[in-house]
């Protein structure tokens, strides 16, 4: 229902209203946060304008009689549609409460708000209510409620109205005019109490165009033939709040008319073998049309897509491994030629300073989105939470899992949201605390609850006004040296909020485990960094420093190293960029090589699992500075997409996740998996 909606109606008599302006003129004195208006110079309803006690200021103050509906209106100017503070100067000699109804525009919208005693009618009081302004002219009206009538009223100072009300959501979406390579996207108009400026439209969480708020359709071009598209659209207006994302629809483009692929590549030959890299050349392919891409392959996985020319150097190799790969042409339908001929070579040694992956095992099976993992301070069972059923598991070192409970209150957005990051109180020998971040009706929470080693009990909200959406909710929370919690949190797919410090989106947060800002924070809040996309991944390195990895739009992934009040740059940079006042990140990825969740780090190694990229990414920190070595991957393609990985206690040793059961994966649930990983 929309906020005109919810208001009851108030009763207007008849009178004369006095319009002033905000300066320049006797009534109304503008100040640079408020602007003031007279009581003595409003409309004034059974009521006198009065000298006879002191402190008020201007020429006097209005003295209401004493029945029901006696009443002052004011009217005001506001340069924007939003919600205003108004502060009432009054005083009430008396000892009974002289509520008034405060009404806009003849609805009321503070109802019987209270006017208590002040000390006598020459002591003032200042009692402030948020009212919804409309651009341009005003009526607040104070009227009294009971038969002793309203205090004295002095003035009012009017505040800047805010908009800080949302669009409602979209209707749900539908496809038409649907081509080999585009088709029509059209929804149900969204309402705003002020205007829908524009309609952002997003497929699976990246944004792929945007259609002015005028607008129920876009025609999307460039798209692949014979290839599925889950699109939903998002409301936006000139304050940049964004609406809830409406329903998906699933479209599919039509086959393609051009079903002739490419010929093979010519012949495919590695040179200059390095520990993690090689020189690949090849023959050139031909098209009826026209050749777009070449991919390098091992089997079925891709290593690497290249677009321009018949080379490449293909780099972030595991060491000492061995390389069996081909090439495919593919044309702007998707039509993939027949392999080249394959080239086998191992590359060289190990560098032995961090060690490297030596072997991984399947410690359990039957998981369905196993998002976070936080181990228990005896190092001997992690806490694992399951994104989309809210369940909690005990989990062993051998793999054994028990489920402890639930998160109460947690719902899911159809997409990235959901119950999410998990903490274990690094005292929770004495407290029995843990921590949740999860999705709730109104937005993201990060919470507590009591664990006993069996059972989770309680429920006590630390921090909700996190901003939620579809896509984009973060997630991730992890306990710094110095015993604080750290926080990641989305932008909720409205990208202003990442630099926005006022907001709690697209930040990393730094808090007490009772729920307040941690001391010493940048703000004063709890911002302790921004500027972030959909930050994921955190974990402190040998020296205390804070590592994060983060989601990119359409072009880069991020591994940063995360600093007290550095902006990251989102949505202005993706990737490195060089505008002043923006921390670039460590290393950077192409989205589809990584697609990053969580990263740990052993031995002075970022280790760093990747969705999209369906890897194991590891980072060696060049010492104690503050640059990262060459970035090498390991199990590409191998076991799906990789969510969480997380050191082990006491060991050498990973836990990793995948997440082949969301709609990316499409695997059946139950599908997802456990894995150890040891480093040799």
């Amino acid at each position: 229902m929309t906020r005109e909606g919810r208001l009851a109606r108030g009763a207007w008599g008849l009178s004369l209203v006095l319009a002033l302006p905000l300066a320049g003129l006797t009534g109304a004195t503008a100040h640079a946060a408020s602007t003031d208006y007279q009581a003595e110079d409003a409309t004034v309803v059974q009521g006198t304008v009065a000298t006879n006690h002191t402190g008020y200021t201007g020429t006097g103050f209005v003295d209401y009689t004493n029945i029901t509906g006696s009443s002052v209106e004011f009217t005001v100017n506001a340069a924007g549609a939003g919600t205003a503070p108004v502060a009432l100067r009054y005083a009430n000699g008396t000892v009974v409460d002289r509520p008034m109804d405060i009404s806009v525009n003849g609805t009321v919208v503070a109802p019987a708000v209270s006017f208590p005693a002040t000390a006598d009618w020459n002591t003032w009081a200042t009692k402030t209510v948020n009212v919804p302004l409309t651009a341009g002219t005003d009526r607040i009206r104070a009227t009294a409620t009971t038969a002793n009538g309203g205090p004295n009223l002095d003035r009012i100072s009017v505040g800047t109205a805010t908009d800080g009300q949302a669009p409602t959501r979209p209707g749900p979406p539908s496809c038409s005019d649907i081509g080999e390579n585009g088709l029509t996207l059209t929804w149900g108009a969204s309402t705003d109490d002020v205007g829908v400026t524009a309609y952002d439209l997003y497929e699976h969480g990246n944004k792929i165009g945007e259609a002015a708020g005028s607008s129920t359709s876009k025609a999307l071009t460039g798209l692949a033939p014979d290839t599925t598209y889950d699109l939903t659209v998002i409301a936006r207006d000139a304050a940049g709040n964004t609406s809830p994302a409406s329903p998906v629809v699933d479209c599919t483009t039509e086959p393609s008319s051009d079903t002739t692929p490419p010929t093979a590549p010519g012949t495919l030959s590695a040179a200059d073998i390095t520990a993690d890299s090689a020189a690949l050349t090849w023959g050139a392919s031909t098209d009826d049309r026209a050749v777009v891409a070449y991919d390098i392959r091992s089997g079925h996985t891709v290593y690497k897509t290249v677009t321009t020319g018949i080379s490449t150097t293909l780099t972030g190799l595991a060491c000492n491994s061995p390389y069996t790969l081909d090439a495919v042409a593919r044309d702007a339908a998707g039509n993939v030629s027949a392999p080249s001929n394959t080239v086998t070579f191992t590359t060289k040694a190990c560098a032995t300073d961090g060690g490297v992956p030596s072997s991984i095992t399947t410690l359990s099976s039957g998981w369905t989105i196993p998002w976070g993992t936080s181990w228990m301070p005896d190092g001997q069972s992690a806490l694992v939470t399951e994104r989309d059923d809210f369940k909690v598991w005990k989990t062993t070192k051998d793999g054994t899992r028990t489920q402890v409970g639930t998160v109460p209150n947690t719902v899911t957005t159809n997409g990235e949201g959901g119950l999410l990051g998990v903490a274990v109180d690094p005292k929770w020998a004495t407290d029995h605390y843990v921590y949740f971040m999860h999705t709730a009706s109104e937005g993201n929470r990060v919470v507590r609850m009591t664990y006993n080693g069996t059972t989770l009990t309680g429920y006590t909200v630390l921090l909700q006004g996190i901003k939620k959406n579809r896509y984009h909710n973060g997630g991730r929370l992890a306990f710094g040296p110095d015993g604080y919690l750290y926080v990641s949190t989305g932008e909720a797919q409205t990208p202003d909020l990442a630099q926005d410090k006022t907001s709690l989106n697209g930040k990393i947060l730094r808090m007490t485990t009772d729920g307040r800002p941690a001391p010493g924070n940048p703000f004063g809040t709890y911002v302790y960094s921004y500027g972030h996309r959909n930050p994921q991944g955190l974990a402190f390195d040998r020296n205390g420093r804070l590592w994060e990895a983060e989601f990119g739009n359409s072009s880069k992934d991020e591994l940063n190293l995360i600093k007290p009040g550095a902006n990251y740059g989102w949505p202005t940079c993706e990737g490195t960029c060089g505008v002043a006042g923006m921390t670039n990140p460590k290393a950077t990825w192409n989205v589809d090589e990584a697609s990053p969740s969580g990263i740990a780090i052993v031995r002075n190694v970022v280790y760093m699992a990747s969705l999209r990229g369906e890897r194991l990414w590891r980072v060696p920190i060049n010492g104690d500075t503050e640059t990262v070595g060459t970035p090498t991957a390991y199990y590409v393609g191998t076991y799906g997409r990789l969510r969480t990985v997380t050191k082990v206690p006491g060991a050498d040793r990973l836990w990793l996740t995948t997440t082949n059961c969301d709609d990316n994966g499409n695997q059946p649930a139950g599908s997802d998996k456990l894995f150890r990983v040891d480093i040799g």
